[in-house]
């Protein structure tokens, strides 16, 4: 197999071995009470076939895994379940990231497909490892443990994301030039993005952790209920948070767009009474045809003198007014 694998064997609530070949998948499934798990990263149409041909997936929920962005989702088929699942994360410029995951769930196996490198599965093997206790309950268990580490995922990615929205609310009421107005103005438009794809992976969440949690689908337990609920809770918290910050970042676009109004409007304000001041006396001496006679007059010195003042005196009037903002 081309693509990176990890696997695990669970019989009884005992985890009895890992990192096995996968020509052993066969007959570990022929135990009695064992539970698979295998993970994929990457896999390629042939890594599919093989692994499809082995656990016997349904040809549409296989078609769904190879397909990219794919809405967060539960399908159900005759013996298994197919979900479609997002990690997030939050870089430094603001612009959130996020890894498409395939989960296939049956009471004897838990495959997840990795679209990309980027999520670590660490986390949640440690999350098993943390709570062997609760591995009698089966796949259930090992479906608990990654959308703990997902939705705990999507906590932290909200949570930095109000930060950062209180820090840009923060500068914008400061004293910026414009080059440092326009950089809030663009951070304010990456955030904004940000919220509304992570509110567009985390929303249907509900849904997905909601229909596990129904008994008819026979998934969870009585013992695991108390910690799938726990997960619907956080899932609930994160989307009403997100809600919340979707409308903070709206309005602070708006103050924004507001706040550089005014400012422009002050800045009209002084440069129309400086064009005033300057226009008395060129009005004056326009309609009197005065001119004045200088040293040099109607030779070359002059028009060199006329010409390093225009340079000099538009030079200095540029810096003055870049330096209070107004360009």
């Amino acid at each position: 197999m081309s693509s990176s694998h990890r696997t695990r064997a669970y019989c009884g609530g005992e985890l009895l071995a890992e990192n096995f070949p996968l020509a052993e998948i066969s007959d570990r499934l022929g135990q009695p009470d064992a539970v698979i798990w295998l993970d994929l990263c990457e896999p390629d149409a042939r890594d599919f076939a093989v692994v499809a041909k082995e656990f016997g997936l349904a040809p549409l929920a296989v078609e769904d895994a190879m397909t990219e962005r794919q809405r967060p989702k539960v399908d159900h088929y005759s013996d298994h379940l197919f979900l479609s699942l997002y990690a997030v994360r939050l870089p430094d410029d603001g612009a959130l990231l996020s890894s498409e995951l395939a989960v296939f769930v049956s009471p004897h196996f838990l495959i997840t497909v990795r679209k990309d490198g980027h999520f670590d599965m660490e986390p949640v093997v440690r999350a098993w490892d943390d709570a062997i206790d609760l591995a009698s309950s089966g796949t259930a268990f090992l479906l608990w443990g990654l959308l703990d580490v997902l939705v705990d995922g999507h906590f932290t990615t909200v949570e930095t994301l109000d930060e950062r929205l209180d820090d840009l609310e923060d500068q914008l009421f400061g004293e910026h030039s414009g080059a440092a107005r326009r950089a809030i103005q663009r951070r304010s438009f990456v955030l904004r993005k940000s919220v509304v794809l992570l509110r567009r992976l985390v929303t249907p969440m509900r849904e997905v952790v909601n229909t596990l949690l129904r008994r008819e689908q026979g998934i969870v337990d009585d013992r695991l209920a108390p910690y799938y609920q726990d997960v619907y809770d956080h899932v609930l918290r994160v989307t009403e948070w997100t809600d919340g910050l979707r409308d903070l970042v709206g309005n602070i676009v708006e103050t924004n767009l507001t706040i550089q109004g005014n400012q422009l409007n002050e800045i009209m304000k002084k440069l129309t009474s400086y064009a005033a001041i300057v226009a008395v006396p060129t009005a004056i001496t326009g309609y009197f045809g005065q001119n004045v006679h200088f040293p040099g007059i109607g030779g070359y010195g002059a028009f060199a003198v006329s010409l390093v003042l225009i340079f000099v005196l538009a030079g200095g009037l540029w810096w003055f007014l870049r330096r209070r903002g107004w360009l």
